[in-house]
């Protein structure tokens, strides 16, 4: 008896890691499908609205802001925070390592003196589609104090996100968002963020847009799912292949889950931005940032002082490359959102 007790950890050891090894696969899966699917989920332009533009509204943004601050320790911060791959979105922990929050960043450019845009701003409000309430909130107020906000969304010109829209959804999206929901204790972000406000804009492919750069290319969505994949799957090895596990059958259930989740969504925010076809192209991130900042020009051209480009983190550093060499802006302030409370169901 003694000896099998002894033997059977080891025999039954093996098969407990492999079965979280299978677990996490298909999480990280999951995952990335749900995020690639949330891109195209308004593609139809029976499921959202479509309206003009709203006037450019008259509020001002944040006056005492609007000139860029001299080098300062901060800013050296800033600027070396571009350097990283957590400019847009980070694990923050205590001094003990341990995770307190899944965050995810706003970074200020502002028009360098002498050049076109001098002194107008573009913050980076980077944002993950899964957050909590108070995250949404919290990004809800600060959204309004710009004069214009330039969101993402694969969908005819000018669309519109209604509630009553979001309440006809019947679709694997909406099961899946169902499901980590209840699962996670968390929120969406569709549901979340008022996408009728007035200063909001968007700022995105069409579908028709989408499918002609795709075939442009000679690309597919699922050559861009088999490049996510084979990317993500060799970049698991980072996080515990246990933790999904261990998650499940805690009596923390939500806490542990989102514990062991949250690395796995930053990693595929980041496989997302690399997506890049033999060429170093995609339409994905780089194709889509290209039309955001179409029109980004167009209101930086026209009255607009303060404007906000509201995506997801994966597409925020080629964003940020672009506003350094195209629009000739600097990177002057960082800010962090709690997105997930990593110490609480």
């Amino acid at each position: 008896m003694t000896k099998t007790q002894k033997t059977s950890p080891m025999n039954h050891s093996p098969r407990i890691a492999h079965v979280a090894k299978r677990l996490k696969t298909i999480t990280w899966i999951l995952c990335a499908l749900a995020l690639l699917i949330w891109q195209l989920a308004f593609a139809s332009p029976t499921s959202a609205q479509e309206v003009a533009d709203p006037a450019l509204p008259t509020a001002e943004g944040p006056a005492d802001e609007t000139e860029a601050p001299a080098e300062t320790e901060e800013l050296a911060e800033t600027k070396e925070l571009y350097e990283t791959e957590e400019l847009y979105v980070r694990i923050q922990r205590d001094e003990d390592n341990d995770p307190l929050a899944m965050q995810t960043a706003t970074v200020r450019y502002v028009g360098k003196p002498g050049t076109k845009y001098a002194g107008k701003i573009v913050d980076l409000v980077g944002v993950v589609h899964i957050g909590q309430a108070e995250y949404y909130a919290a990004l809800k107020t600060q959204l309004a104090g710009y004069d214009k906000v330039l969101y993402e969304l694969v969908a005819p010109d000018g669309t519109r996100i209604r509630p009553e829209d979001l309440q006809k959804r019947r679709s694997l999206l909406a099961s899946m968002q169902t499901g980590m929901k209840d699962m996670l204790n968390l929120e969406y972000q569709l549901e979340k963020i008022d996408y009728m406000a007035e200063n909001f804009r968007h700022a995105d492919m069409s579908p028709d847009e989408f499918a002609e750069d795709l075939a442009r290319r000679g690309d597919s969505v699922w050559k861009m799912v088999a490049r996510m994949m084979g990317a993500g799957l060799a970049s698991q090895s980072a996080n515990s292949e246990a933790g999904l596990l261990l998650a499940l059958f805690s009596k923390d259930r939500s806490k542990m889950l989102k514990r062991a989740m949250a690395g796995q969504l930053i990693d595929i925010e980041m496989v997302s931005a690399g997506l890049d076809d033999s060429n170093g192209e995609n339409t994905l991130i780089k194709g889509r940032n290209r039309k955001a900042f179409e029109i980004l020009k167009e209101e930086l051209d026209a009255d607009t002082q303060t404007a906000a480009v509201f995506y997801g983190a994966g597409h925020l550093p080629d964003m940020a490359d672009r506003l350094i060499n195209e629009f000739e802006m600097e990177p002057t302030q960082t800010t962090w959102l709690d997105a997930w409370d990593l110490t609480r169901n």
